[in-house]
């Protein structure tokens, strides 16, 4: 596919009607000072097509859905998703796209890092009908990933790359890119088997296919930000990590419980350091030692699945302590079932690592599943 820049032309009864060839759907949190520039970008860029775009905003604190309005008040293209007490891009992005009537939808960030003008190109690519999936990407053959802002930023991209091309039915350069178009038709098609959670969805529509989709990278240019934070971290890569998992089990299990239960090995973990070093450095009875510990380990793994598990939901001020709380009388329930069940199969003469083994697997499913009913829940 050539580099220059191509307008899709729209036919006369899509103008005639009013109604959108491209629905751009913009996932954003706290994005205020980059909506009215991206507008006028799109405007450019979409010269000739008919199209609109969808601000899916997760209550922004900045009034990033009230500068959408603003402008929506002026631009009838131009439409805005609140959203109240939750949080995702993914999910952000099923209800921007499953809100939209134009026959194709595009995926891209609210911070100008993506190239705009790559739109009409994947536009005219994807109405020809060759391919099922366009995607924008920094690595294809003149593309460019300089706007990554670090090393850190180019390792945790490379890391989620590697990821996931191991598992990947069709060959992507840029498994972890946020900038992509399909057909709405074939969005909705794949949205009941989409997962929703975390930060990147493009890899979660490709493995929800079944049958390998016909992809197109074309290659894009990724700037520097302009304003604003990156929401880009190490938690993300875990995410993406938790996805594949999930999807490499058939959605069998929750991701949030894989990732609950990873959270509860690692407090382990906590536990017996804790434990090392308290007994080292102190002459507390045995019984005071296990107890700080085990607070220890819950309060390290109420946190953990505080930033991971339930990042999406994530509680902070008041709620926080309260959760915490809630969370320690929780597990504590949880620690006294297991130990209850495990010793009631242990008389039965169950081996002691089968019994002790079915205890802390009843533990955690206890644990996970009140956990987001009480502490976690949906507001």
């Amino acid at each position: 596919m050539p580099e220059t820049t191509l307008h899709a032309t729209p036919s006369v009864a899509d103008l005639a009607a009013g109604t959108p060839v491209l629905s751009v759907v913009v996932p954003c949190f706290n994005e205020r000072p980059n909506v009215a520039p991206m507008i006028a970008k799109l405007d450019e860029a979409l010269a000739g097509t008919a199209w609109e775009v969808i601000y899916v905003d997760d209550n922004s604190p900045d009034g990033t859905a009230q500068e959408v309005r603003r402008i929506a008040g002026e631009d009838p293209r131009v439409r805005c998703i609140r959203r109240i007490g939750r949080r995702g891009l993914a999910s952000a992005v099923i209800e921007g796209a499953l809100s939209s009537s134009a026959d194709y939808v595009a995926v891209i960030d609210g911070d100008l890092q993506h190239d705009e003008t790559r739109l009409p190109v994947m536009l005219q690519a994807l109405r020809a009908g060759g391919y099922d999936l366009a995607v924008a990407s920094r690595y294809a053959d003149g593309g460019d990933s300089s706007g990554l802002p670090s090393k850190w930023r180019h390792m945790l991209s490379d890391g989620g790359i590697w990821l996931a091309q191991a598992f990947l039915p069709v060959r992507l350069t840029d498994p972890m890119s946020g900038f992509f178009m399909l057909p709405r038709a074939l969005f909705e098609q794949l949205a009941r088997g989409l997962n929703g959670q975390g930060f990147k969805i493009l890899l979660d529509l490709v493995l929800s296919s079944t049958a390998p989709l016909r992809v197109l990278e074309v290659p894009a240019r990724f700037r520097e930000r302009a304003a604003g934070q990156s929401k880009m971290d190490a938690l993300v890569v875990v995410q993406f990590a938790g996805l594949l998992l999930d999807k490499l089990c058939g959605g069998l299990l929750p991701l949030r419980f894989f990732s609950f239960a990873l959270v509860g090995a690692l407090g382990v973990f906590i536990h017996l350091a804790v434990l090392a070093t308290v007994r080292q450095s102190s002459s507390l009875s045995f019984e005071t030692e296990q107890a700080v510990a085990t607070i220890a380990a819950m309060v390290f793994n109420f946190h953990l699945n505080n930033s991971v598990t339930y990042r999406d939901q994530r509680l902070s001020g008041p709620g926080l302590w309260r959760g915490l709380l809630l969370f320690t009388v929780v597990c504590g329930f949880g620690a006294i079932a297991n130990v209850g069940i495990a010793q009631v199969l242990y008389e039965r003469h169950t081996v002691w690592t089968i019994a002790g083994g079915i205890g802390a697997l009843i533990g955690v499913v206890w644990n996970y599943a009140v956990s987001a009913t009480l502490v976690w829940r949906s507001r």
